[in-house]
C-alpha cells in the first residue's frame, strides 16, 4: 500500500444520470480523469435561493492524479447544467500501490 499518493477522487452530482454519463465518459475521454463511477440516484434535500428544496440527483466518484483535481473540477463546472454545481476533491491517504500507478497514468 501506498501512503499519501498524489491521487484524489472528485465527486460531483448531476441532475440525471444522461449529463453524469455524458460528463463522466468527456473527463475520462480527456484525460482529466482515469475513471468515473456514477452511482445510484439519491436523495438531496438543500437551501437555494431562500427556500428548501429537495430533488434526485445522480452523484459521481471521479479518480484523478491530485495533481489535476482543480482542472477537473472547473472542466466539471463548465459543462454541468447547474448554476451552482457541486463537485468536490477529496484527497486519498493511502491507495493500493497498482491502483496509485493506474490512476496516474504509469500502469494498465
Amino acid at each position: 500500500m501506498t501512503a499519501a499518493p498524489a491521487i484524489a477522487t472528485v465527486y460531483a452530482v448531476f441532475a440525471d444520470e444522461a449529463e453524469a454519463s455524458r460528463i463522466g465518459r468527456d473527463m475520462v475521454a480527456s484525460g482529466l480523469a482515469a475513471c468515473v463511477n456514477i452511482l445510484a440516484p439519491c436523495r438531496s434535500i438543500y437551501r437555494w435561493q431562500g427556500a428548501i428544496e429537495e430533488a434526485t440527483e445522480i452523484p459521481a466518484l471521479f479518480k484523478c492524479r491530485a495533481d489535476q483535481a482543480e482542472k477537473l473540477i472547473a472542466a466539471i463546472a463548465a459543462a454541468h447544467g447547474y448554476a451552482v454545481p457541486a463537485a468536490v476533491a477529496w484527497p486519498i491517504i493511502a491507495a493500493h500501490d497498482a491502483y496509485v500507478h493506474w490512476v496516474s497514468g504509469d500502469g494498465a
